[in-house]
């Protein structure tokens, strides 16, 4: 009978002092030993009717997320307990659930700001989305980051669409095709992820796709998590369990003082605005930014995304400054070393040094890059073939000499580090 916190405490990995300090609160959380951030939030009040206008909403949001950010650091000090917290009405998590209501109706979820209503019938915006949401695959993840696997997977949910239009996606059949996988209300979507919690994963892994296109829903969800009265299939259960063996099916395995409890992992493109990472701040435990390309015009040829240096880099910032937890994944593309992975670590380098970096050398031609593919287009040749062994080292290279922490992410086993712990 596996003990998930104590396997998961164990791992080599957490001997790197930097992947324990970025990514401290998520380890607690994941652990149990402290509340994620949704329960939290729950206890915080908002001094404003709901039905206010929204520019009235975002005024007493900014106030409740001081009132938080305090309340969070009380926790983590040990000065209170959540237990000996009440939960509020109206709190921090339903005013978020609400503001990501209102901005359905005039969409600036992204960097697109396509400003259309997505709740009613009519005009669509870049992603093509109404208000549906749909999920390709949901399931304990064995590829993502160690960290974030560990011993018992991760509970990945891929969310169909994408606002972005990367021609080498190697999740292209859920990213182009906005009708692929189910339809999931709020409710089901907290049924899934409370159902991979208890099936064993260290955390709900929302991915895509993109995530970010389906925030109304995904804040509602987490509105749900903890009512004890959604209910789980235990046919369900045992199919994530899987491959991974028995756990711990106590509620010590998934609640903290009694009360359901996942860190919540926002693995995204940050292609998104200030609103929405507001939103999310209060709600999300820890950050995997993807950071592909540089600041020329690879984003528009590779990916027909304009603005996006200024945009990914601005909310990396704000990671940084609010002090969040968060690792960064960077691939690695071929005939893109010099224009995109060296500008890319240029400027962790400079401006977030600490952070652990993830460089993947898993790139593979896909959906519009594969020369046997029906999709293929030959303007993106240069992107059609695995990056070379010396494009790969020489990422490593720049890395190295920049002094920043990927190596303990990147290679994951000590013996395959230049310095193994």
């Amino acid at each position: 009978m596996f003990t998930r916190s104590d396997d998961f405490d164990n791992l080599w990995v957490w001997n790197d002092p930097q992947i324990r300090h970025r990514t401290a609160w998520y380890r607690e959380v994941a652990a149990n030993r402290m509340p994620a951030r949704y329960l939290i939030a729950s206890r915080v009040a908002v001094d404003v009717d709901p039905a206010s206008e929204e520019t009235e909403l975002w005024s007493a949001f900014d106030r409740a997320t001081q009132t938080f950010l305090a309340l969070q650091e009380r926790i983590k000090s040990g000065q209170v307990r959540l237990a000996d917290l009440p939960r509020l009405q109206p709190n921090l998590r339903g005013l978020a659930v609400e503001l990501g209501r209102r901005m359905l109706t005039h969409c600036n979820f992204c960097r697109w700001n396509c400003r259309v209503d997505r709740s009613t019938k009519g005009k669509r915006g870049t992603c093509g989305l109404g208000a549906a949401s749909r999920v390709g695959s949901y399931f304990q993840h064995r590829g993502e980051e160690l960290i974030f696997r560990g011993t018992h997977g991760s509970g990945t949910i891929f969310f169909t669409s994408c606002n972005m239009r990367c021609a080498f996606c190697q999740n292209g059949d859920i990213s182009t095709d906005k009708h692929n996988g189910m339809k999931v209300t709020p409710a089901k979507l907290a049924s899934i992820a409370r159902e991979l919690r208890l099936g064993g994963c260290h955390n709900i892994n929302w991915v895509g796709g993109d995530p970010t296109i389906h925030l109304h829903t995904i804040l509602a969800a987490i509105d749900l998590l903890d009512d004890e009265t959604a209910g789980t299939d235990p046919s369900r259960i045992r199919r994530v369990e899987h491959g991974f063996g028995l756990f711990d099916d106590s509620k010590a395995a998934a609640y903290h003082q009694g009360e359901f409890n996942v860190p919540l992992l926002w693995n995204s493109n940050m292609f998104t605005t200030l609103e929405t990472m507001k939103l999310l701040r209060v709600l999300i435990d820890v950050w995997l930014p993807d950071f592909k390309f540089g600041p020329g015009k690879c984003a528009v040829a590779a990916a027909r995304t304009p603005w996006y240096w200024e945009t990914v880099t601005g909310n990396l910032a704000l990671l940084r400054d609010w002090g969040e937890d968060a690792g960064i994944r960077h691939l690695i593309m071929p005939n893109h070393v010099d224009c995109c992975t060296e500008p890319v670590l240029d400027w962790l380098a400079e401006n977030w040094p600490d952070v652990p970096i993830n460089i993947m050398d898993q790139y593979r031609p896909d959906t519009h890059t594969h020369p046997s593919s029906p999709t293929y287009q030959p303007r993106y040749a240069p992107l059609s073939r695995r990056p070379r062994a010396d494009e790969i080292q020489q990422a490593y290279s720049l890395a190295r000499e920049r002094g920043l922490p990927f190596e303990t992410i990147t290679f994951e086993r000590p013996s395959e580090m230049k310095h193994p712990f």
